[in-house]
């Protein structure tokens, strides 16, 4: 529990997992600086939104903030330029942007756009994302890494490629597709650019552990390894052979595990090396993480590292093993996805309604009541800091006992109904006492049971499908009222039908909790939460249960003097185009159902006046939002 002298908005920790990059406002709102732009000052983000939701845009949104992207690109192609002059390393760095992490058209052009002037290129996993990336004109040094399952169509287009000054590389994962390569390189008679995916044994701590060690999904070991440089040499392609690609992992928190994973790689590189193959670049796969909690650990959903200390102990890592091999320092490649987009999107959504698990006051008891309503309601009359703990225990046995009569027919519905509103008088009370006692106590713990319900604008498995999948954790934060006590404490609900809608852990200023404080909801406005770092797959995965589709997306630019320019806006989907993904034909639906109001017509259920009024709701229905307007 927080002290009173301390700010209101401290509890959320926004200083510690913000990055400089959200802040509270002195108005008690969350503010949004631009990093390009240092000295100037935070933009309210309710105040981005009044502005949307005066040119029609509204919540719930993406919000994405063109100049975030644009500094974490800086930021890591910056910090491994400087590492490669401190250690004097005699290669450069290539990164690539892996398309998986975020597909969306307007991220991947200003990804494009703003690695221009430092080589920055691309990664496909499948045909669609190389298509994707070949629509891109990218800086001539610029890499496109294609990993993957390729069959013959896919290899062919990455060579064919090559002939209008793309750099593309195929990753060979397996040794059957080294053959698939060799067959179609005898079909064109054109060389490939390639590279060989080798599983490392050294596994990383984490959420995604099993992406490394010799049972992840991809690559080859050394058996296969040594297989496929034989097959490229005995087919006259190993001078084609220039990249060896050793994945580290994703989300890796722990930077001790990359400085093991890196020199494993080394060895890799150091003894292909010395079997002849003419290797230049070295692609270290994903795994810079993101520090989401602030916790700056080596946990699940934190890093014990700054983007700085990854780049310094790469580069010393691969420096000092190439230098002790006596071999030519390579071209360094990582396809850091994760670090390089996901602080440059958020959820923003408002609290429909709320369902409270306390209330003000309780009603009198009534002569005809059951004793126990009577001895449920004298508890209030010796409720104290003292006697805390006796009062939870009396206030859940009588309620219990009480609901135990009803289903037995004892108590009926108005004795249960009183009997419900003086529990949660009660409960009101005795948070009130935990409140302002400002120490843990079992009560309080006991009370996280009792956190009330935010009804929320949005769906958790369209927008936030890690959340519900795998417990990654986002900072979410109401986005004004923040210079005011949070007096609540709720779990928020989505707007689906499905009772795993619904976020249960937040992360705070002391810690993970399973309840977030807020505020009572005002009367005669919107009170909007905002979810940060949700740039990275949340909104390439999210599906459509109960039919709930794109949200609205919005791109910006934050101006230096404090104001924003409109970049790009999307329009979420409408419910004829979600009705088109499960395979309806919204024009078939509308004349079927068409058809039912004439009938209704014709037997005298409907007046034929009333047609054109319900026809009229049916098609606003199907050409509308799908979320809560």
């Amino acid at each position: 529990m927080k002290h009173s002298s301390e700010a209101p908005h401290s509890v959320y920790g926004v200083e510690k997992w913000g990055k400089g990059l959200i802040e509270v406002t002195e108005g008690g709102e969350i503010g949004l600086r631009n990093p390009l732009a240092p000295e100037a000052p935070a933009i309210s983000l309710p105040g981005i939104l009044r502005d949307l939701d005066q040119r029609g845009i509204r919540a719930p949104m993406i919000l994405r903030i063109s100049s975030y992207l644009e500094n974490e690109i800086a930021h890591i192609n910056e910090s491994f330029a400087a590492a490669i002059a401190r250690a004097d390393y005699k290669g450069c760095y290539r990164g690539v942007f892996p398309i998986k992490v975020n597909q969306q058209a307007q991220v991947i052009d200003r990804i494009v756009e703003f690695g221009q002037k430092y080589d920055y290129g691309l990664e496909a996993g499948s045909k669609p994302e190389l298509v994707i990336a070949l629509a891109h004109r990218l800086a001539k040094e610029a890499l496109i890494v294609c990993n993957g399952v390729k069959d013959a169509e896919f290899i062919q287009l990455a060579i064919l490629s090559r002939k209008i000054g793309f750099n593309t590389v195929i990753v060979l994962e397996s040794p059957k597709e080294a053959d698939t390569v060799i067959e179609v390189y005898n079909e064109l008679g054109i060389e490939p650019l390639l590279g060989v995916r080798v599983k490392l044994t050294n596994q990383i701590s984490g959420k995604w552990e099993e992406s490394s060690g010799d049972r992840s999904a991809f690559g080859m070991n050394t058996d296969q390894l040594v297989a496929v440089v034989d097959k490229l040499r005995d087919a006259g392609l190993i001078q084609c052979l220039k990249l060896q690609h050793s994945h580290l992992g994703s989300q890796v928190p722990d930077v001790n595990d990359v400085r093991r994973a890196v020199g494993e790689a080394c060895r890799y590189y150091t003894e292909l090396t010395r079997e002849g193959v003419p290797l230049t670049h070295l692609d270290l796969g994903g795994g810079m993480g993101v520090d989401y909690t602030g916790e700056k650990k080596a946990t699940e959903n934190s890093i014990n590292y700054t983007v700085e200390e990854y780049c310094a102990n790469v580069v010393e890592t691969v420096a000092y093993a190439m230098d002790e091999a006596e071999v030519e320092h390579p071209t360094l490649v990582t396809e850091s996805g994760r670090a390089v987009v996901a602080t440059s999107s958020m959820l923003v959504f408002n609290v429909l309604e709320s369902t409270l698990y306390d209330a003000p006051n309780g009603p009198e008891v009534e002569p005809d009541d059951h004793h126990m309503v009577a001895d449920l309601a004298a508890v209030h009359g010796y409720l104290s800091h003292e006697r805390l703990q006796e009062c939870w225990n009396d206030a859940n046995f009588y309620r219990n006992e009480l609901r135990a009569l009803f289903r037995r027919g004892y108590v009926d519905l108005r004795q249960m109904a009183r009997a419900e509103r003086i529990y949660l008088s009660l409960m009101a009370r005795i948070k009130a006492l935990v409140a302002s006692e400002h120490v843990e106590t079992d009560v309080d713990d006991q009370l996280e049971k009792l956190a009330d319900i935010y009804h929320c604008n949005f769906s958790l498995f369209q927008s936030l499908p890690d959340v519900w999948a795998i417990d990654q954790l986002h900072p979410i934060v109401p986005l004004q009222m923040l210079d005011q006590t949070p007096d609540r404490r709720a779990v928020l609900s989505d707007i689906t039908c499905d009772s795993d809608g619904k976020i249960d852990r937040f992360i705070l200023a002391d810690g993970v909790s399973p309840s977030l404080p807020v505020h009572t909801l005002p009367e005669d406005d919107d009170y909007y939460m905002g979810v940060f770092f949700v740039g990275a797959y949340q909104e390439t995965l999210g599906d459509l249960h109960n039919l709930f589709g794109d949200t609205n997306v919005v791109t910006i630019d934050i101006k230096p003097d404090g104001g924003f320019d409109l970049l790009h806006e999307q329009e979420g989907d409408t419910i004829s185009e979600v009705m088109a993904y499960v395979e309806f034909d919204p024009s078939d639906c509308v004349a079927a159902f068409r058809k039912m109001v004439d009938e209704a017509i014709s037997t005298g259920t409907l007046k034929a006046k009333d047609r054109k009024t319900l026809m009229s709701a049916y098609r606003d229905s199907i050409n509308g939002y799908t979320y809560y307007e």
